[in-house]
């Protein structure tokens, strides 16, 4: 089996929009629900951070500026590490993902050891 990488990644408006207690409690337990799902089937590797807002850009030359922006239209929530036989499977482990609900997608990246 390989390993994958799930990156999500949110409309800010629509994150923006959807801030409502009641709905983040109804949020919360989709994304508790999806991912225990994938642990269920032993395909979980990593279960991942929530990425906060607040961040760093290090770029050549030493030059630190603030980041992210959020005048950008995607954001990275956050990323789990999932394992799987193929393409085909690991698509199938994220269509079931609560971001894709608000407007977001999941990038799914291939883990090439060194």
């Amino acid at each position: 089996m390989k390993e994958f990488l799930f990156v999500f990644r949110n409309d800010y408006k629509e994150m923006a929009a959807n801030t409502a207690p009641e709905v983040m409690q109804g949020m919360m337990k989709k994304w508790m629900d999806w991912m225990g799902g994938i642990a269920a089937q032993n395909k979980l590797v990593n279960p991942g951070n929530r990425l906060g807002n607040a961040g760093k850009v290090l770029r050549p030359n030493g030059v630190i500026t603030d980041g992210p922006y959020t005048e950008i239209k995607e954001l990275i929530g956050g990323y789990i590490v999932v394992k799987a036989d193929s393409y085909d499977e690991v698509i199938a482990l994220a269509e079931g993902c609560p971001i894709l609900e608000v407007g977001g997608n999941v990038e799914i990246r291939d883990i090439v050891p060194m």
